[in-house]
């Protein structure tokens, strides 16, 4: 029973990490398109072989690792409606603002081993993803939609999986098939979208995040209609990602 509950809780905490592993490696993929020469040869120098879309998954390959307990909390915030980050409670461990503020200081810093800052950057790279994720600005009543359960066509599920992997998963594109797809933002678009900070980013998302509970039937039963009213939103977010991503990295390596 014992080994169980263990299999259990490791499965329930799948899903409150980002975006999934096609979204994930979609946002690396769009922000290598968007690297400038010499950000491109600082990540080859810290990643080897390894690119930004492979990279994207391992923070959360390493939540069964104890040595990274410390980092559960990363990659979420709560903000509450009608609160700012500002006026918001903070978690003493960090979450995911505080975070990646701290590994762009960090990674600027030019003071860290190769190890760490493979580690540093190899967060980056998700965090931001996870940043744009609606839900993972969570509003302090259903852990970012993971205590909202559902069926999604006809599998349970939670409103937090959906978002994270159901719908992309559902579309059955590859990481490039996707980013291709998506990533054509204009010039306009992307000094628009790179002018804004992390913390505008997390206040984008809090402010999307009522459209993640719209549209929900009372039988909880979710499938093509709600993917149709919403996957343009989930388009959008991951571009600005991998966009905002590349941004950060050429001011970084740039």
């Amino acid at each position: 029973m014992k080994k169980g509950l263990i299999v259990l809780g490791i499965f329930a905490s799948l899903h409150v990490f980002g975006w999934g592993v096609i979204g994930h490696r979609t946002v690396g993929y769009i922000a290598e398109q968007h690297l400038n020469k010499k950000a491109k040869k600082e990540v080859k120098r810290i990643l080897g072989n390894e690119t930004l879309a492979i990279s994207s998954n391992w923070m959360d390959e390493i939540k069964s690792d104890d040595n990274y307990d410390h980092t559960h909390k990363w990659h979420y915030v709560t903000i509450p409606d009608g609160k700012s980050y500002e006026t918001s409670d903070k978690e003493p461990d960090g979450d995911i603002i505080q975070t990646i503020e701290r590994l762009i200081n960090e990674l600027k810093s030019d003071t860290l081993n190769l190890n760490t800052e493979k580690e540093n950057l190899k967060m980056l790279v998700h965090l931001v993803g996870d940043l744009h994720q609606p839900l993972h600005v969570g509003n302090g009543t259903d852990k970012g939609g993971n205590d909202i359960k559902l069926k999604w066509f006809w599998s349970s599920s939670n409103l937090h999986r959906v978002w994270d992997s159901g719908m992309i998963d559902s579309k059955q594109y590859s990481y490039t098939e996707l980013g291709n797809t998506i990533d054509h933002a204009t010039d306009q678009e992307i000094k628009n979208w790179q002018s804004t900070n992390i913390r505008d980013w997390a206040h984008e998302s809090m402010e999307l995040r009522d459209q993640c509970y719209e549209n929900i039937p009372e039988n909880k039963s979710i499938n093509y209609e709600y993917s149709y009213k919403n996957w343009n939103l989930v388009q959008k977010r991951l571009l600005q990602a991998g966009i905002r991503l590349a941004g950060v990295i050429n001011k970084i390596y740039g």
